[in-house]
């Protein structure tokens, strides 16, 4: 079989498996969360949203809504950034349990400089802080389900 037919088997047999998948979740109940193919050996999961989950999805609002007071507080101090989390799954202050949190109040920390992780499908992300400064906040807790985009830490850029 030359290569250009083993291409066209490939394409051929990644539509099927779109095309099943989308039969798939428009037939069965509930909300996806999550869908993962691969082509090499076929593989096909799906995750569904749990009800819990479903109804949050559905009752969140278009735009997050701020606390009370924090538009006070960024007019209070531009200098304070936050970093927030790259993707959902659950946020942890360190590497392992029991060991110490990658940072706490009052630390300095450096541009690059890991601030937590965040797992997400057994795999732990990295989050870093993209600025220099002081951290003056934790904001999530340890072992806590963060969404995308959610301030895990807040920093005041720059302080010395």
């Amino acid at each position: 079989m030359s290569e250009r037919e083993q291409e066209h088997d490939q394409h051929a047999a990644l539509r099927v498996l779109r095309e099943e998948v989308a039969h798939l979740v428009k037939t069965v109940p509930g909300p996806v969360a999550a869908v993962s193919l691969r082509l090499g050996d076929c593989a096909l999961e799906v995750t569904w949203a749990s009800a819990a989950t479903a109804a949050q999805v559905v009752a969140a609002p278009a735009v997050p809504a701020q606390p009370p007071g924090a538009e006070e507080e960024a007019g209070e101090d531009p200098a304070l950034t936050a970093v927030t989390a790259p993707l959902v799954g659950t946020f942890y202050h360190a590497p392992e349990p029991g060991a110490a949190p990658y940072v706490r109040v009052g630390d300095r920390v450096r541009a690059g400089q890991t601030v937590g992780v965040v797992e997400a499908m057994k795999l732990m992300n990295q989050v870093v802080a993209e600025q220099e400064g002081e951290v003056v906040e934790v904001v999530a807790g340890n072992a806590e389900p963060v969404e995308y985009g959610q301030a895990l830490v807040r920093i005041r850029v720059g302080s010395a």
